[in-house]
């Protein structure tokens, strides 16, 4: 769409800039309540700046007590199994499983398993016995026991995001890629101008632009949403295991998470390598301007954690390193609210570090707040956000 038919299209409902995970679901969803929606991303949807962008993200059920996100992963889980259907694009989500490693006395996996369990979630517990001859080539140490989820599994992320933007389209979302100029600080908001000299007019506003919130609204949201840069790195598996039937292939390990030591890890998909990350919140960054390389530091505590989880891997190559971001509230809880200065501005992101899979639902919730058809969730609300940092939702 062209800039001066932008211009002269003045009847949108609802206009979402961000068209990552959260806001290509949340336009998606408003289209298919009936609603005409305009969809603006300024890099692209899947780019390599946004959140939502990179290969891969796991889809888990599990959250400790926190059964608001287990029931929301349930959902999503679903819906992105029918639009992947429907778009014959199965292979964009890896049923891999998700295992948790566990310690001995492990209070967040006790909570994870009961909750699985009030859920009804297919899972295994899994005795330390039973890791070693499932698992060979995990060294395990201290960890005692561990979860398995075997329907969960892996997001193809970046491909993922364009397949929901371009099913979006499919149903008469408009999508362009522009950024957008800050809006002013209160009021009604009628429009949107872009740097490339756009209007765009719509009777409701969501921004879901995930670590560019603060930055678009720096009094309201500057000490709010801390965004953190994190490091994530693929290594080479060894030819000796390029076959579908080594232990280090998904058709073998499942997808894991040691939250102890704060660390996760996917098999190679898509012959992208095996992936590894640091979950620990890295130093504040810039989604504009920050430099996307990764560190030495980075690498080397990475290797260090592989040499006693994974040793196999401890000195293999890596292929490919990226660096993304995390947009962190301060306990780690989304925030999906009402602006306080506007009345039809909804903002939604706060995804810190875990929100990718949520997408679906959290399109749905913010497509009913729109519709009146439900209220701001407590958890989700402007109000409980605050400035001290103390994560809580992993």
């Amino acid at each position: 769409m062209t800039i001066t038919e932008m211009n002269t299209n003045k009847s949108f409902d609802v206009a979402v800039v961000g068209a990552g995970v959260f806001g290509a679901w949340t336009a998606y969803l408003l289209a298919r309540s009936g609603a005409k929606v305009v969809l603006l991303d300024a890099y692209g949807a899947g780019n390599n700046r946004a959140s939502s962008g990179g290969e891969s993200r796991m889809i888990r059920m599990g959250y400790g007590t926190d059964e608001i996100y287990t029931r929301m992963a349930q959902r999503s889980l679903r819906l992105w199994q029918e639009l992947f259907d429907h778009r014959s694009a199965a292979s964009l989500f890896q049923p891999t499983g998700i295992l948790w490693l566990a310690q001995e006395q492990d209070v967040y996996c006790e909570a994870t398993v009961q909750t699985l369990q009030r859920c009804q979630i297919n899972h295994e517990r899994l005795d330390r016995a039973e890791l070693n001859r499932r698992y060979p080539t995990l060294e395990l140490g201290a960890v005692g026991w561990g979860i398995l989820e075997p329907e969960s599994g892996v997001l193809m992320a970046r491909q993922a995001v364009r397949a929901v933007v371009a099913e979006a389209k499919t149903i008469g979302v408009t999508y362009w890629e522009d950024a957008i100029v800050p809006p002013p600080n209160q009021g009604k908001l009628n429009s949107l101008a872009t740097v490339s000299g756009g209007e765009v007019f719509a009777d409701q506003f969501v921004f879901a632009c995930g670590p560019w919130l603060p930055k678009l609204f720096p009094d309201l949201l500057g000490q709010l949403i801390q965004v953190t840069r994190q490091e994530v790195f693929f290594f080479g598996l060894p030819a000796s295991h390029a076959s579908s039937d080594s232990p280090l292939r998904s058709e073998r390990m499942p997808a894991w998470i040691d939250f102890t030591d704060l660390v996760y890890g996917i098999p190679s998909l898509d012959q992208r390598g095996f992936k590894i990350a640091i979950d620990a919140h890295g130093p504040p960054f810039d989604p504009d301007t920050g430099d996307r390389l990764a560190s030495s530091e980075g690498l080397a505590a990475v290797r260090a954690y592989l040499s006693t989880r994974l040793p196999i891997l401890a000195n293999a190559p890596v292929t490919e390193s990226r660096v993304c971001q995390y947009e962190n509230t301060s306990n780690g809880d989304f925030l999906i609210d009402r602006h306080p200065e506007f009345a039809n501005v909804w903002l939604v992101g706060g995804g810190s570090g875990h929100g990718f899979k949520h997408g679906p639902a959290v399109g749905e919730h913010v497509s009913a707040l729109i519709s009146n058809h439900t209220k701001v969730e407590t958890r989700f609300c402007l109000a409980a956000k605050e400035k001290v940092q103390l994560r809580k939702v992993y």
